[in-house]
């Protein structure tokens, strides 16, 4: 085996520009201890965002890791997770951010969410938080694993820590929402906690 094989790359791409996000996958990602550097893609600003044209979380995690990889030279790492409702057949699923019609804007996508569940019963508001996690090296490698988090709909929203859907989301056996819930409490049990947990073995056996 080369010496080139064993020299660690010492940074990581986070491909997000969601501040929230990078701040909760470097938390998640520094339990492991994997001795790199978490860099966020705003670091790389003439990189254009990358159009979300899967049809799966997978497939989507897969093009944002890989975009960045090539782009950059540098392993990146990406998400695509979202709400999946069971009455609504699994939707938004893939179109969780944009649900409401413009990409990000959590409280349009919120409100739209809760008004078309207004007449939905407690006990049919099952739901789940999924995320795949992708893991794209610049020669071409690629791992994607899956997470999720299953609970139940409130019908108003509770909590102001998170983003997105978690001030609605009350995760099975807690009386509390994601949103409720210290981001170390969260990380714990989250999708995107179990998805990025589940990555880290890929990480250390392909940089490490």
């Amino acid at each position: 085996m080369s010496s080139s094989a064993h020299k660690q790359p010492s940074r990581l791409i986070l491909a997000t520009r969601n501040a929230s996000k990078v701040t909760e996958l470097q938390a998640i990602l520094a339990e492991a201890d994997l001795g790199l550097e978490l860099i966020g893609a705003d670091a790389f600003p003439e990189i254009p965002d990358v159009k979300e044209t899967g049809t799966t979380f997978a497939e989507n995690a897969l093009l944002k890791a890989r975009t960045l990889a090539h782009e950059t030279g540098i392993p990146a790492i990406a998400d695509d997770s979202g709400l999946c409702v069971d009455v609504l057949g699994g939707s938004p699923g893939i179109f969780s951010a944009r649900w409401a019609g413009r990409h990000g804007d959590d409280k349009a996508n919120l409100d739209l969410l809760l008004a078309q569940l207004s007449d939905i019963d407690s006990e049919h508001r099952a739901a789940h938080f999924a995320c795949a996690a992708a893991l794209a090296l610049p020669d071409g490698t690629e791992r994607v694993v899956e997470g999720s988090l299953r609970g139940t709909l409130r019908h108003t929203p509770s909590g102001t820590g998170g983003f997105g859907y978690d001030p609605v989301l009350q995760p099975d056996g807690d009386t509390r929402t994601c949103a409720e819930m210290t981001p170390e409490e969260k990380n714990a049990i989250s999708h995107r906690g179990r998805a990025f947990r589940a990555l880290v073995p890929s990480i250390r056996e392909l940089l490490g």
